[in-house]
């Protein structure tokens, strides 16, 4: 099941037959997108968004004395919450129309509100705590990921739309998986150094907020650079305005949905506990100060953009479905090791083992799912990226409720409640954290990709039963 595979789209009405045949119109044109424009985007949103998956837990759980249970309480309605904006804001940018395109304007005020909120999470005044410290924990947090989902809705449904054909688009998705490699470097490898050694100490939490601005400020300065340049396809613009309920009931009776929904899921929620979890494992499993994460994190990423490349490579020989369905097998082969690691040295070769597994997913997750976009638009003719993004978004928001889960687990299993009660096996309980749930994630969504037929790339394709845009 590695080659082109046949569709399975529903049956298209007599409306979609009578206009099918024309190409989808692309932009690839004089005034197209440079991908590397595009791509930065990527850099900006990721930066803000990875220093509260990887930092969170430690900042108010180990240092903030925050119990595991509420934090856990906190994640999973936050990603309830998380899964029902997503479609509201995916349905308002796919029906959004002025002169400066669809998805410019919710980026261009997406940007400001994450920066303030990340700066917020980071910034607890000392005279907070009990239910005052939950709350606001669960303030921020939400409007963090409410305008991550904001922001990423709409810069995820430019890839189909600013890049048709799959060679360009991949070129476009390898360029921005790199920029996010790259913010992985600043965001989760050098935030330990900069927060317990630069601006802080292992014990306080001021070189949290020093670095929360910081990082606040160039994510926005990035997402605004990254906007003002893009050329949306004016044609798109003219298309008519998907319905709300037809929208989300197709949506929700197509099977690929559901299918490569919950694959990505698992990717997703196996990589969510790695980041959220790999500066108690240092601390705890490998027994190291926090700040030695700038080496593990550090070395593996920088070795994930060189596998990216050979990915890069494997995805245009051998199409985005086998890299796709090969690189969660090595994904979830990669967790035996780090679970056996016993220091810093180890540590470092067992997470290149993972680092393999996980440029495969960069490299071919997003164009899998574009596939499922371009066959709706092909089928259905509507563009309707934002609010399909968005409803795959809810699948990407489980792995804030799967790390909430887990980390309760820890206190029930292993005795782990929080840094002033870690209990006498929490070295344990982060191993299991970061290497035994994530393994079994990745090793089911291994498992169910086998089963699923990919759609071919609907846009590029000539012959395909591409539908005009309908008037509005």
């Amino acid at each position: 099941m590695t080659g082109p595979e046949p569709t399975t789209s529903g049956a298209v009405g007599p409306h979609e037959a009578h206009s099918a045949r024309a190409p989808e119109p692309t932009s690839d044109g004089p005034r197209a997108t440079h991908p590397a424009r595009y791509a930065v985007g990527m850099f900006g949103t990721s930066i803000p968004i990875n220093m509260i998956k990887g930092s969170l837990i430690l900042f108010y759980v180990d240092l903030l004395g925050l119990d595991v249970r509420l934090y856990g309480i906190v994640m999973v309605a936050y990603a309830i919450i998380d899964a029902l904006d997503n479609p509201v804001l995916g349905y308002l940018s796919d029906r959004t129309r002025t002169r400066w395109g669809r998805r410019r304007p919710w980026l261009l005020v997406g940007a400001p509100v994450l920066a303030l909120g990340t700066i917020a999470l980071f910034s607890v005044p000392e005279s907070l705590e009990g239910a005052g410290l939950v709350v606001w924990f669960a303030a921020f947090a939400i409007l963090c990921e409410a305008s991550d989902s904001m922001i990423n809705t709409n810069y995820g449904a430019l890839l189909p739309e600013l890049f048709p054909h799959e060679r360009r688009r991949a070129v476009a998705n390898a360029l921005r998986q790199g920029f996010q490699l790259l913010a992985l470097v600043v965001s989760l490898a050098l935030t330990p150094w900069l927060t317990t050694s630069v601006f802080g100490t292992e014990q306080t939490t001021e070189g949290f907020t020093v670095t929360a601005i910081l990082y606040g400020v160039l994510a926005c300065a990035v997402i605004l650079y990254m906007s003002l340049g893009v050329r949306e396809d004016p044609r798109a613009v003219h298309a008519r305005r998907p319905p709300f309920l037809p929208t989300v009931t197709a949506i929700l009776t197509n099977p690929r949905f559901w299918q490569i929904g919950v694959v990505s899921a698992c990717y997703l929620s196996a990589m969510g506990l790695v980041l959220t979890g790999v500066q108690l494992y240092v601390r705890y499993s490998l027994g190291l100060e926090v700040a030695y994460a700038l080496y593990l994190q550090g070395v593996v990423i920088l070795a994930t953009v060189g596998f990216l490349a050979g990915w890069a490579t494997v995805v245009r020989a051998k199409g985005a479905p086998f890299a796709w369905r090969l690189s969660l097998v090595l994904l979830a082969a990669g967790f035996v090791p780090l679970y056996l690691a016993h220091d810093l040295l180890t540590a470092i070769l067992a997470g290149l083992c993972v680092g393999v597994g996980y440029s495969g997913m960069l490299a071919s997750n997003d164009l899998v799912i574009a596939r499922v976009l371009d066959e709706d638009t092909a089928v259905h003719g509507a563009h309707r990226e934002g609010v399909f993004l968005a409803a795959f978004g809810f699948f990407g928001r489980l792995a804030g409720a799967v790390a909430g889960l887990a980390l309760a687990s820890l206190g029930a299993l292993f005795g782990y409640y929080s840094g002033d009660d870690p209990g006498t096996r929490a070295d344990t309980a982060w191993r299991v954290y970061v290497c035994v749930y994530p393994m079994l994630l990745a090793a089911l969504g291994a498992v169910l990709s086998m089963l699923i037929k990919v759609p071919p790339n609907r846009r590029e394709d000539p012959t395909s039963s591409a539908v005009r845009p309908a008037r509005r």
